[in-house]
């Protein structure tokens, strides 16, 4: 039976990169277009959400690597105070509202238990080979009938390859860059999704520099990444200096082609400060609520006179249930001991990425981890899609020991396996020479765990 179990889990576990992919767009799809009324069922969605978590939670028992065993203690703590904040919103919730909200969020506060499968790097690879086989060429069709900005959300996959391009072929380059310059030009006004992916091809600066940028260097890069966001919190606070409102210490405009989100084409100003009332609703809400330190648990929000205003009468609050800043929803829901909790998973995740590793890619992988836990202090939602499980994923590559020891040529074979079966069965014949491979496979459903 457990031979079953786990046939049916390494077949299933890929399929769920591709569903996640197609339900972040669904918000996203062109008013009038007919398939909006099928994608677009609540109930239907909640069921496939829980099923992901159910099959990666059942998968720690065939494929975590439990080599990283004592690594994973933060990521069980920090789900365990989920798991309790989640139980405490049972009591909170009043109305329909409060349940849905609760329901809907405790589902992405349980997502991090991806992290323990992305361990292994086999379970990865399978995860971009079915994205690359399925998903990328139903683009094609997606792409009609959802906004540009919402080009990003469903290809959020590739931004990930970006830090493995030196190691692809020029078909594999040419395929990624294609699709990364879609996103890029598409929508200039989708100001995050150009950063998601331009990020990572600035980060290719540490592999092509490596012979001259030290292990010493990056850890300083990953330490001030993790810095700057309380400095510059600090100084927002006390009214010193707020880099959010940049626009206020600049003279001119910067305005490009964008759509908003009425999917309407229009002019956007890049320089434009959507964040600083939001962190003032936030935080006023905590203090005035006192939830400040647990948290106002997953079934409720932040008072809002902004978007409260919309919510009102369907409510009967001034309350939002989420903001797009990634790291307010962790702190109302959670409140300051889950946002600690939250950020001690990224710290250990890049220190171990950078400082423990055999090859440049998973130093570039724990730099880019710490440049989304700053990034979490301005968007980032930490939500059930496609962008939040892929940063999951990268997390638990980090968190992975046998990625971490592969040398550069390991990374390549497994690299290109993404696109490539033949790489693969390579793959497959040098895991065999491993003193833990006892037995061939050929799929990931017959990959022998390792032996502690």
């Amino acid at each position: 039976m457990s031979r079953v179990n786990k046939q049916i889990l390494s077949h299933f576990l890929p399929v769920t990169i591709v569903l996640l992919a197609v339900y972040s767009v669904v918000p996203y799809i062109k008013p009038g277009m007919p398939v909006a009324q099928i994608l677009d069922n609540t109930t239907v969605w909640w069921g496939i959400s829980f099923l992901i978590l159910f099959a990666f939670f059942l998968s720690r028992r065939y494929f975590f690597d439990k080599r990283n065993q004592d690594n994973m203690l933060i990521v069980w703590v920090y789900l365990a105070w989920n798991i309790v904040c989640i139980i405490r919103g049972m009591f909170v919730a009043e109305i329909y509202w409060d349940w849905k909200g609760l329901t809907e969020n405790a589902m992405a506060l349980l997502l991090p238990i991806i992290i323990f499968s992305s361990t292994n790097k086999m379970v990865v690879q399978s995860l971009l080979s079915f994205f690359v086989k399925y998903a990328l060429p139903l683009f094609v069709v997606i792409a009609v009938i959802i906004n540009t900005d919402a080009y990003g959300f469903y290809l959020i996959p590739i931004s990930f390859m970006l830090l493995f391009l030196p190691v692809f072929t020029k078909r594999q380059k040419i395929i990624l860059l294609i699709f990364a310059l879609i996103v890029l030009i598409s929508d200039f006004g989708a100001r995050s999704n150009v950063i998601k992916f331009g990020v990572p091809l600035f980060l290719l600066v540490l592999y092509y520099f490596r012979n001259i940028i030290s292990v010493k260097i990056m850890e300083w890069a990953r330490i001030v990444l993790f810095v700057f966001p309380l400095v510059f919190f600090t100084l927002g606070v006390t009214g010193v200096f707020n880099i959010l409102n940049i626009q206020e210490y600049m003279k001119n405009e910067i305005t490009v082609s964008g759509t908003d989100y009425t999917g309407e084409r229009g002019e956007q100003n890049l320089m434009e400060d959507t964040r600083t009332f939001l962190y003032e609703e936030v935080l006023e809400s905590a203090i005035n609520n006192n939830y400040w330190l647990l948290g106002r648990t997953p079934a409720r929000g932040n008072d809002s006179y902004t978007f409260g205003l919309l919510l009102v009468e369907l409510t009967g609050r001034y309350e939002r249930l989420s903001n797009e800043i990634g790291l307010a929803n962790v702190f109302t829901w959670t409140g300051i001991i889950g946002v600690i909790l939250y950020s001690m998973i990224f710290f250990r995740a890049s220190y171990l990425a950078v400082n423990r590793s055999r090859n440049i890619y998973a130093k570039m992988l724990g730099i880019f981890v710490a440049f989304r836990w700053l990034y979490s202090w301005v968007e980032d939602m930490n939500n059930f899609t496609l962008n939040y499980f892929m940063l999951m994923v990268v997390i638990g590559l980090c968190f992975s020991e046998s990625f971490r020891s592969m040398s550069v040529k390991d990374v390549t074979v497994w690299a290109r396996g993404v696109f490539d079966v033949r790489y693969v069965r390579l793959q497959q014949y040098l895991f065999k020479k491993n003193k833990y491979a006892k037995t061939e496979y050929s799929s990931l459903a017959n990959v022998p765990q390792p032996e502690n």
